[in-house]
């Protein structure tokens, strides 16, 4: 008896929202499509976000940056060996620039900070549609509501003397639902948004710091090439 009365339950709220969407016209379509591709996109950056390591603390990147200030560095590289954490990542790509022959100091800088640069891009992928729906998500609102309104007012004019109260009300409400969907599609995204950045703005931070103490220790061997083999 309660599955019965839960499942006409959800068919009249699955109703109601139909009706919402009706009543609001083109505007609450497209809010509707952008608030799925919002939670589209929110869960795949958490997803995404979990691959980088963005909430592991970076553990095993500190452990093998300190192994490799007190001097051991075969540690230290055995340890960021295979993995594939942003911090992890760019902590090996600076040691691995520092054992290059090849590259003076300089070179070895730039080196470090294109891989940076390009983990950091990484990292970023997906903020800037997100942002663009937490933009645009509450103009479409305005846009809905203004027709709505244009609409509810030409149909007064035509009335003319005979116009009834009630309808211009009711006109005029339906025509704000579409800037109430479209603040509550934007105002999630937009909170996600921040919270993606802050993330990515400590990972960019935990980089640096990784790299420069990495580059603030000469090597023990004075050079020598590590990866050269593996490169040939």
């Amino acid at each position: 008896m309660n599955f019965n009365g839960s499942t006409i339950l959800g068919t009249e709220q699955l109703g109601k929202l139909y009706e919402f969407i009706l009543l609001g016209g083109p505007a609450i379509w497209a809010i509707s499509a952008l608030s799925v591709a919002a939670l589209a996109l929110i869960l795949w950056k958490i997803w995404r976000l979990a691959i980088l390591g963005a909430w592991t603390g970076g553990t095993r990147a500190k452990r093998a940056v300190a192994l490799w200030s007190d001097g051991d560095e075969e540690a230290a590289l055995d340890l960021l060996e295979n993995r594939r954490t942003c911090r992890a990542v760019l902590a090996r790509a600076a040691m691995a620039a520092r054992h290059d022959m090849t590259l003076d100091e300089d070179s070895a800088r730039e080196e470090t900070g294109r891989v940076a640069r390009n983990l950091i891009a990484g990292a970023r992928s997906g903020l800037r549609p997100l942002e663009l729906i937490a933009t645009i998500a509450p103009l479409l609102g305005l846009l809905g509501t203004v027709m709505g309104m244009i609409a509810a007012f030409q149909a007064l004019q035509e009335a003319g003397s005979s116009a009834d109260p009630a309808t211009l009300a009711g006109g005029i409400w339906e025509a704000l639902l579409t800037t109430a969907a479209g603040m509550a599609v934007a105002i999630p995204a937009a909170a996600a948004l921040t919270w993606f950045e802050s993330i990515v703005d400590r990972l960019r931070l935990q980089m640096e710091d990784a790299a420069t103490r990495i580059f603030l220790r000469p090597t023990v061997n004075g050079g020598e090439p590590r990866f050269r083999a593996a490169a040939e």
